[in-house]
């Protein structure tokens, strides 16, 4: 049977019942990996006025809620649960990615994914969920033999390592597998996030060639994995970087993030521009 701890285990006893802020805090100190005196010298405060807050002897000011949370690094998300769980209102936002409020966000996105042409590009949420693409993504769709896993809504790690999605077209999967599975799992650890956590055992069990290999090992501390995605008869060669929003306020803007895919050699870039020079003129 799995063990849980830290965050995840805490909600997962504490169905019932609102959780205390002080254990709240407590399973977010411990997930962080801090002894009491190392959160009580980074946020500049005692350590028994810490351990007062987190047995419940001392109910905290919404600023020292925030400045705990800052110094834990608490998504802007679950910062909100703190305060609630404090007896305070919410202060970070949460809105539709179509709220007017965020046209100035949604049109930088637009303009990054349609900059980055020929060369793929999408923007996803905090659980890898598919919110916009550009059209060099498009064209790659078309290889997916499941229409089902191109319904909204669409889960980007989910399409890649499916058999019945990208899996079958890329050549080093075992490797960009265990890619994938490391930043999952590095996600599930800062975030305790359950959905994550769920979606981590559900590309686990999926039945790949290759799966459990040294590549598992090695992805940990690798820096750059291409993908080598076969494409009629080019292989494309691609790497990744993500961006996300500098210092946002608002939940939906700290959970999204943009992946943009490089050409890892020349050959790809060519193709690349080829596929796009074509998709012009086609009727």
């Amino acid at each position: 049977m799995e063990r849980r701890t830290g965050v995840a285990s805490f909600f997962a006893m504490n169905t019932h019942q609102p959780p205390p802020i002080g254990a709240l805090l407590r399973d977010w100190r411990q997930l962080r990996r801090f002894s009491q005196l190392d959160l009580a010298l980074e946020a500049e405060i005692s350590q028994k006025h810490l351990s007062f807050i987190e047995s419940g002897r001392s109910r905290p000011s919404r600023e020292m809620v925030l400045l705990l949370a800052e110094h834990l690094g608490v998504p802007l998300r679950e910062r909100n649960a703190l305060l609630l769980a404090a007896g305070y209102a919410p202060i970070y936002p949460e809105r539709s990615l179509e709220d007017p409020s965020l046209d100035a966000a949604r049109s930088a996105i637009d303009l990054i994914l349609k900059g980055h042409e020929p060369y793929p590009a999408v923007a996803v949420d905090r659980h890898w969920t598919l919110l916009a693409y550009n059209n060099a993504v498009m064209r790659l769709l078309g290889l997916v033999a499941d229409a089902e896993l191109l319904k909204p809504p669409v889960n980007v790690l989910r399409l890649s390592l499916h058999p019945q999605g990208l899996a079958p077209f890329i050549v080093n999967l075992a490797e960009w597998r265990a890619h994938l599975l490391a930043r999952l799992r590095q996600q599930v650890r800062a975030t305790a996030d359950a959905q994550l956590g769920e979606l981590l055992g559900e590309l686990m069990g999926y039945s790949h060639p290759g799966a459990g290999t040294r590549y598992e090992a090695e992805a940990e501390a690798a820096i750059v994995v291409p993908m080598q995605l076969k494409l009629g008869d080019v292989t494309l060669s691609l790497i990744s970087t993500t961006t996300v929003f500098g210092t946002p306020v608002d939940v939906t803007l700290s959970e999204l993030a943009l992946e943009t895919f490089f050409p890892a050699d020349a050959a790809t870039g060519e193709a690349l521009r080829a596929l796009a020079a074509q998709a012009e003129i086609a009727p």
